[in-house]
This record gives C-alpha cells, sequence and structure tokens, in this order.
C-alpha cells in the first residue's frame, strides 16, 4: 500500500567536506547506509524522494524496485558544507517538502582559513583553526518552516539518559519534531542502535538496526501525516 502517495521527502544523508588546501580536506566519518534505506523505505511507501548526499557515501540501490521508482528519486550530490548550503539556500528553497529528514553527518568545526595552493610536505608543522559552523538544521527549519522535521544527532560513549539529554537539546534549538540519538559504540555494520525521541521528551522508538530505524521511521511519519491530514479535513 502506497501509504506516502503525493508526499515529498528530503532526506540529507552521507559526509561532508571542507578543504586544507587545494589538495587536502577533513570530513566525516559517514557511509550513508542509514540514509539509503530510509529512502529506499520511503519510496516503497509512495513518496517521491530528494536525496542530498555527501561525496563518496552510498546511494540508494533500488534496482530491485519497479522503473517507476526511478522517476520518483532525485539524488544530488555535494562535497563541502557550503555545497550544503547552497542546495537548501538557492536550489531546493522553492520546492514544498511534507517532511525533511536530516541525517547528514555535517562538520560542526570547519577551517578558518583554506590555504593556496598545496602546503608543502617538507613544512614540519602546519597549525589550522577550525571554527564552529552554524547548525545546518536550523537553516532546514527555516526555509521549510511548515515540513515535519527530524534531526539526527551523534554521541560517543552516553548512556541512554546523556543521550536522551543531547536530544531535548537539538529538539530546543532547532524546533524539530522528533530527534533520533544514537552512539557511536552502538554502530557497526547493519546493528544501529538508537532512540527517537518527540519535542515532549518522550521516547516513541528504540531500535537495534538500521532496517528497525527506517521501518520505525516511516511508519511513524506516515502516522503523522495521515493525523494532520484528519485533523485538517474535519
Amino acid at each position: 500500500m502506497l501509504r506516502l502517495k503525493g508526499k515529498h521527502i528530503l532526506i540529507t544523508s552521507g559526509p561532508t567536506k571542507c578543504n586544507l588546501d587545494s589538495i587536502r580536506y577533513i570530513g566525516n566519518r559517514s557511509t550513508g547506509r542509514l540514509g539509503c534505506k530510509i529512502a529506499v523505505k520511503a519510496l516503497t511507501s509512495g513518496a517521491e524522494v530528494t536525496m542530498v548526499y555527501g561525496a563518496g557515501s552510498d546511494t540508494p540501490d533500488i534496482s530491485h524496485l519497479e522503473k517507476e521508482f526511478d522517476e520518483k528519486l532525485t539524488l544530488i550530490r555535494i562535497e563541502t558544507n557550503d555545497d550544503l548550503l547552497n542546495v537548501i539556500e538557492n536550489r531546493l528553497s522553492s520546492v514544498s517538502f511534507d517532511v525533511v529528514i536530516h541525517a547528514m553527518a555535517v562538520l560542526d568545526f570547519i577551517p578558518e582559513k583554506v590555504a593556496d595552493g598545496k602546503t608543502p610536505s617538507s613544512n614540519l608543522e602546519w597549525s589550522i583553526k577550525l571554527i564552529k559552523f552554524p547548525k545546518v538544521i536550523k537553516l532546514i527549519r527555516k526555509v521549510w518552516a511548515h515540513a515535519l522535521l527530524v534531526g539526527f544527532k551523534l554521541e560517543v560513549s552516553k548512556t541512554e539518559k546523556g543521550l536522551l539529554e543531547k536530544a531535548e537539546q537539538l529538539l530546543t534549538e532547532s524546533d524539530a519534531d522528533y530527534v533520533l540519538a544514537n552512539d557511536l559504540h552502538g554502530i557497526k555494520n547493519d546493528m544501529h542502535k538508537a532512540l527517537l525521541v518527540n519535542k515532549y521528551s518522550e521516547i516513541e522508538g528504540h531500535y537495534n538496526t538500521k532496517d528497525e530505524i527506517a521501518s520505525g521511521l516511516i511508519d511513524l511519519i506516515t502516522k503523522r501525516l495521515h493525523n494532520n491530514c484528519n485533523c485538517n479535513c474535519n
């Protein structure tokens, strides 16, 4: 049953990079596999999906699906944080999305300056100053104020209480509807332990794999959109 037919979902996935000089860069560790599973689940539920993905990350494998799904998936490749901002502020800003799932691992800190050319390898040291990059999820909320917004929060060595606290913080800062909080030590291959928190600090789901996250998230989004439609139609 195509429960999300007529809905348009934006998914960001994978890593971003920032240049240090003309040759070197810094980046985040992200495969984009979870974003791909969410995208496929959304597609098979009838949604149109636009996926912004970081260079080097996976893209959805829809070779096993019927040809009609090709037309419902739009892929946009980016590399740097600035590329991502440009896509959000310019290329996609006029598109109306019902849901935005911001799963991309965006660099929180970027080089203050990018060196011209190649920094000589003969140098004995190279000092680089990193500065804070604005939270992209806040821009997403500004551009798509009425979309159902799901943010992601990755931590290291946090208890469930600690993850809940971090999720609550992001929910408050970004005005997201949900945050999926996960810990690096709970992620290995397809294993992916996570909890989904709503804006009322309630845990709406516990997950153990990427498949569980994708199914649980799309099921929740479907119910939420249908409930909103019923309320608006009455």
